[in-house]
């Protein structure tokens, strides 16, 4: 016996303009990703294939050809070893970069929100002019700083580049994101007896989840896509994946390879597509809770 109310309720109605609303919303997508799809299809080819084909059409034969050159055989300058090398010295660059530089920051933030002290405005206000400050301006001391610490050309002079230069970020990340944590949380530890650090790892930190994935997934971006930085303070076999794609799509023997340009440009922003498809969601929601406030 089927249900009165069921059967006299109104379905749901489209209108046009909300379908004129899906239907641009699908169009700006599709012409977004545009791009990438042409990317994709181009490693897929072989080199006839590409030759005789458009941008657009399908592979009349998918391989992986580009693929397996791009990663273990294609020439980046004089080395013909692929980029897997490369993406290794990405991965152990960006690894611990983004894990100092986003701890350093949330004790910055920390001790600049909770914990002021004279001129801590001041130091704060430094802080946040160096967000502005160019790549190319630091460039010049910071060869020569790296010089004198005797890791110029290393990862590890990398990795102390990346976190100098995106501590500022950080710290104004946590910062803000601390400003609105209630001080009642904090005054009643103080009155417990707890002290500087054991209110942050107990306290504050398990507050920050949202803000930890903001601050990783913006470094963790920044990092991975630098090219300036890898291409100055870096040679030989210690270059970072973008310096590698560079110089592999620059390096002609014979024929240009484009499946295997495009494969290679596909595996260098692999690791940041998966970030976002992953944590994208924390980052929405981390900004929303407080990353942009103040």
């Amino acid at each position: 016996m089927r249900n009165p109310a069921l059967h006299h309720a109104k379905l749901p109605t489209v209108t046009l303009g909300r379908l004129f609303i899906y239907a641009s919303l699908i169009a700006m997508a599709a012409l977004y990703l545009m791009p990438l799809w042409v990317v994709l299809l181009t490693s897929f080819k072989t080199t006839a294939d590409i030759r005789t084909g458009n941008l657009l059409s399908l592979p009349d034969v998918w391989v992986l050809d580009g693929w397996l050159k791009a990663w273990s055989s294609a020439c980046t300058g004089v080395s013909c070893n692929g980029i897997s090398g490369y993406f290794i010295n990405s991965s152990v660059m960006v690894l611990p970069a983004v894990a100092i530089s986003t701890l350093l920051g949330a004790l910055n933030g920390y001790v600049l929100s909770m914990w002021r002290f004279k001129g801590s405005e001041l130091l704060f206000g430094l802080l946040l002019f160096g967000c502005f400050i160019p790549f190319q301006v630091i460039l010049l001391p910071m060869a020569q700083t790296l010089g004198w610490l005797g890791i110029a050309n290393t990862t590890a002079g990398l990795v102390l580049v990346h976190v100098i230069y995106g501590l500022c970020f950080t710290t104004l990340f946590f910062r803000n994101y601390y400003q609105a944590l209630p001080g009642e949380i904090i005054k009643a530890a103080r009155l417990d007896g707890a002290g500087f650090f054991t209110i942050f790892w107990r306290i504050v930190l398990p507050l920050s989840r949202p803000i930890i994935m903001v601050t990783v997934i913006w470094q963790f971006t920044a990092i991975w896509n630098d090219f300036l930085f890898g291409v100055v303070f870096s040679a030989g076999d210690n270059q970072p994946m973008t310096v590698a794609l560079n110089n592999l799509v620059n390096t002609t023997t014979g024929a240009k390879e484009y499946n295997v340009d495009m494969a290679a440009a596909v595996l260098a922003a692999l690791p940041t597509l998966l970030v976002y498809f992953v944590a994208g969601k924390y980052f929405v929601r981390g900004l929303t809770a407080g990353a942009i406030k103040g």
